[in-house]
């Protein structure tokens, strides 16, 4: 995440001026074609990203937990954001203003290096997603996007999602996930509870994903 790679001190001044708004589960954060004022940091909660569809439904694209921000790339290229955000339980967010970032940024170019870096590590990871999605089974794609979910985390690696969201995620049914997760936990590659999925054998997983 683009706000985790700033110095401390950048990071500090940041969320010193930054608002802490509190949401309900199921309470709409932002949606789409609204103006890119600024980015969100999260506190505490969770948080999923996608997008409503004109049935009411709601497709997530990405979850997101406590230190996870996004709006940042809406926010640099000043066009109205493409998703929606929604509370999946009670959170904080800071909500921390374009004009802020642009003042403390322009006194601190030396920041301006990890962000970019940051910015490509997202690019590749999405790349590695899409690619993986269009030729693999949905076993890999399932073990692929977990393994994602849970990356530069020594397992056990608890992943707050449920398999509804891990279907949507991937363009699968929740039935395929139910019994792709199935396989993988008589393995011993992971163990299903409620709401959530706890990797066991990243290394084993790693294998699933690559076929």
């Amino acid at each position: 995440m683009l706000f985790s790679v700033l110095p401390e001190d950048v990071r500090r001044d940041l969320l010193q001026r930054a608002h802490l708004q509190r949401f309900d589960n199921g309470q709409i954060i932002q949606q789409r074609g609204d103006r890119p004022d600024g980015f969100y940091l999260i506190e505490s909660g969770s948080v999923a990203v996608g997008q409503f569809l004109a049935s009411g439904d709601f497709r997530g694209v990405a979850l997101l937990g406590k230190g996870d921000s996004w709006g940042e790339l809406a926010m640099f290229a000043s066009r109205p954001r493409v998703v929606d955000a929604i509370a999946r339980a009670p959170s904080e967010v800071r909500h921390i203003l374009a004009s802020h970032f642009d003042e403390i940024l322009a006194a601190r170019p030396d920041a301006l290096r990890p962000m970019l870096g940051a910015l490509s590590q997202q690019l590749q990871e999405v790349l590695g997603v899409v690619s993986s999605i269009r030729r693999g089974s949905a076993r890999g794609r399932i073990a692929g996007m977990l393994l994602t979910l849970g990356a530069d985390k020594a397992p056990p690696v608890p992943i707050a999602i449920t398999q509804q969201e891990l279907g949507e995620l991937l363009g699968l049914t929740r039935a395929s996930v139910n019994a792709a997760l199935g396989e993988f936990q008589a393995l011993g590659l992971v163990k299903r509870a409620y709401r959530s999925i706890e990797l066991l054998d990243p290394e084993a997983l790693e294998l699933e994903a690559l076929g």
